[in-house]
């Protein structure tokens, strides 16, 4: 699949950009909430991959990548989960597993919280939850500004291995960055740096992960400088049916620093029983 492939749809009221391909059961990949994200720069390299098993989905959230953002949208974790559930309306989706990156996450425990029986099987990846000190990653997420330079310095802070940040990521990243309202609606998710002190984030609390019913598996990079590992204990020791994979030399995209890894235990876990 190319980049070009994207087509889009009307869901709750925003222009929806998505990839659809492969044949199997249904998997919506969603991703996570850095400048320039969009569903093809987290997922583009498994895309083909998990299409020879599924029916890969990845659209981009409302107000991210792609996907129009609105001046006049209020936009929280509510509307990021109807808009989601009105995207699979559009498409023709009943139910499907989601695999959620950081903030896909979050949109993922959403949806399995809000409209559960939308939901199969939860993958959750690097995902925040409880309350925690805002990491350097998120920080400079705040606070970035539209440049090459400034998105390299910024995407060096997530993955473990830097050779990772290639100038084609940079630039994907940084175009995309750019596009108007994406700071805007990046800021609406992150809380803006104090100028003393910590500052805290606040994910999904404990008490709310734990009403949970869908198998779920999480997974996080030990060495995840954008939401810290204890957010994944955190999720693992709450959510009734989970388990979680703690992966070595891995910052915050496990999906391409652990590619091999990610999939063999994606496949499994989706495809059969709980890895």
């Amino acid at each position: 699949m190319k980049e070009s492939d994207r087509k889009f749809v009307q869901a709750a009221g925003h222009e929806t950009a998505y990839f659809e391909c492969g044949a199997g059961a249904p998997l919506l990949l969603l991703h996570g909430s850095g400048p320039g994200v969009s569903g093809w720069t987290n997922w583009g390299g498994v895309i083909d991959q998990l299409a020879e098993n599924f029916h890969v989905i990845v659209p981009d959230i409302a107000g991210f990548g792609f996907t129009e953002f609105k001046d006049d949208t209020h936009y929280d974790i509510k509307f990021w989960v109807n808009h989601l559930v009105q995207f699979m309306d559009a498409i023709g989706l009943d139910k499907a597993s989601l695999v959620g990156n950081s903030f896909g996450g979050a949109v993922g425990i959403g949806l399995a919280l809000f409209n559960p029986e939308r939901l199969d099987k939860l993958v959750l990846l690097g995902t925040p939850a409880g309350t925690f000190v805002q990491t350097k990653g998120l920080a400079g997420a705040w606070l970035y500004e539209p440049s090459v330079d400034n998105m390299r310095s910024l995407m060096e802070l997530f993955p473990y291995d830097k050779s990772l940040i290639t100038d084609e990521l940079v630039q994907s990243r940084y175009e995309a960055s750019a596009r108007a309202g994406a700071q805007d609606a990046l800021r609406k998710l992150i809380p803006q740096p104090n100028t003393e002190g910590e500052t805290l984030v606040k994910g999904f609390p404990e008490k709310a992960v734990k009403n949970i019913q869908a198998p779920t598996l999480v997974l996080h990079g030990r060495e995840d400088n954008v939401v810290p590992v204890q957010c994944g204990r955190v999720l693992s020791e709450n959510i009734p049916n989970s388990d979680l994979y703690v992966f070595g030399q891995c910052g915050h995209w496990v999906q391409t620093e652990q590619k091999q890894k990610f999939l063999s235990i994606l496949n499994s876990f989706i495809g059969g029983g709980q890895a």
